[in-house]
């Protein structure tokens, strides 16, 4: 994750803050217009023939379309749920980690539609018919999938009621969505199996690359939160006890931050819990 500390320090300040809220206003246009003037959303699938033909704004407007039609009540909870979902992870990981996560999915979906479309074309030799094809595969279902079982990982024992009524723990869900997953896998023709994987894969990079995950444990993160209640003390104004070394951060930019110094370090050098892990060791 060396690489991933870097691209923080660097361009953390362009993070997007709150992202889950626009996602879920970008769901609720393209519900809208999905009840309203569903032929509408044949100009904003991920149609990659209609993309090379000037079709750009395809490569965005594609996550507008909403990952189920259902009814406006189910609809509504869903969307509730997953931004109770994302914010928690965008809280947990931090803005500018979370962003990666989401914006990688969505990247690997955009390729993963393109290759499709490639084999696709060179196999039956009609590109538009194929544009076509692919571009209704793709969906930001499974963005939202990757977005649940991304917390069902950080949170596997936090319990939910299912269906306002069944009590059930986050990681049984996981089990059995990752088991429909796995049969809609096997059933489906090639070009959805292919989003699929692609739609998925940020998931499976994202975890299998970051070796510190105890960090993103519940406990952990409780532990963290008993020691800035127990370090916070009152301060004069103007006047800082603590400040992060890598993004100069004090208590009084955010009374909430928790600062450590970092053994490894040859120095004084103190950090946030944003970057007490990520950060890299100063050698004499």
């Amino acid at each position: 994750m060396k690489f991933m500390n870097k691209l923080e320090r660097k361009f953390s300040k362009y993070a997007v803050s709150n992202l889950t809220m626009y996602l879920i206003f970008g769901y609720v246009a393209g519900y809208v217009i999905s009840r309203l003037a569903p032929e509408m959303l044949n100009f904003l699938i991920l149609d990659p023939n209609q993309v090379l033909h000037g079709q750009v704004w395809r490569l965005v407007t594609w996550v507008l379309i909403p990952p189920s039609t259902q009814s406006v009540l189910f609809y509504a909870i869903m969307m509730l749920f997953y931004y109770q979902l994302g914010m928690n992870l965008e809280r947990t990981w931090g803005v500018f980690r979370y962003n990666v996560y989401i914006f990688g999915g969505i990247l690997y979906t955009v390729i993963g539609a393109v290759v499709t479309w490639l084999i696709m074309s060179a196999m039956y030799g009609d590109a538009e018919i194929m544009g076509i094809l692919v571009g209704s595969q793709v969906s930001t279902y499974y963005i939202c999938m990757s977005i649940f079982l991304a917390f069902a990982v950080c949170y596997p024992n936090m319990q939910v009621m299912l269906y306002f009524i069944i009590p059930i723990k986050m990681k049984w869900m996981a089990y059995v969505y990752a088991l429909l997953m796995v049969l809609d896998l096997v059933q489906s023709t090639w070009p959805r199996r292919i989003v699929m994987v692609m739609s998925l894969l940020n998931f499976g990079i994202f975890f299998l690359s970051t070796r510190d995950l105890y960090r993103y444990s519940p406990k952990e993160v409780h532990r963290r939160k008993v020691y800035r209640q127990a370090v916070q003390r009152p301060q004069r104004a103007g006047i800082t006890k603590h400040k992060c070394a890598v993004c100069g951060r004090t208590e009084l930019d955010d009374p909430s931050l928790e600062f450590r110094f970092c053994s490894k370090c040859a120095g004084n050098y103190e950090y946030c819990q944003e970057h007490l892990f990520t950060h890299q060791h100063v050698q004499q």
